[in-house]
């Protein structure tokens, strides 16, 4: 099986979607391996967000990421899973998000979107590494 990460943000936890979009995810067909909520600390938003670096968003996204729990969860499926789950997620401004997606459905504003979701094999691994070290081999 093919793992990927999603991270529910603290605009979906406070919100009350975690249910809805993790019914949505095993509805798929796809497997929770690994969830925990959480606080991110300033640190470890640094370390998930390492590629933002330099962009003028950047210091927005670990201040957003780390203003309340998230929901980190790792995702199993088909080969491929990440793609499957950024697929389900639409794109990251909901206001283009295709209906049925949860960021289509769900959220209004690209600043809080509600979820993340790793953008590609690679990037999954790693994510998972920073979140759940001892299931990297």
């Amino acid at each position: 099986m093919n793992q990927t990460l999603v991270i529910i943000k603290p605009d979906g936890v406070e919100r009350g979607l975690v249910g809805e979009i993790l019914g949505r995810l095993e509805r798929k067909g796809l497997r929770f391996v690994a969830a925990e909520l959480r606080t991110l600390d300033s640190d470890t938003a640094a370390q998930h967000y390492a590629e933002h670096v330099g962009r003028e968003y950047y210091e927005n996204l670990v201040r957003f990421i780390t203003s309340g729990p998230v929901m980190v969860v790792v995702v199993e499926g088909p080969p491929d899973t990440w793609q499957v789950v950024r697929t389900m997620m639409g794109t990251t401004n909901p206001l283009e998000s295709a209906p049925g997606t949860i960021r289509g459905d769900l959220a209004t504003v690209m600043a809080h979107n509600l979820i993340h979701g790793s953008d590609s094999a690679e990037s999954a691994r790693r994510e998972i590494g920073i979140f759940f070290p001892q299931l990297v081999s």
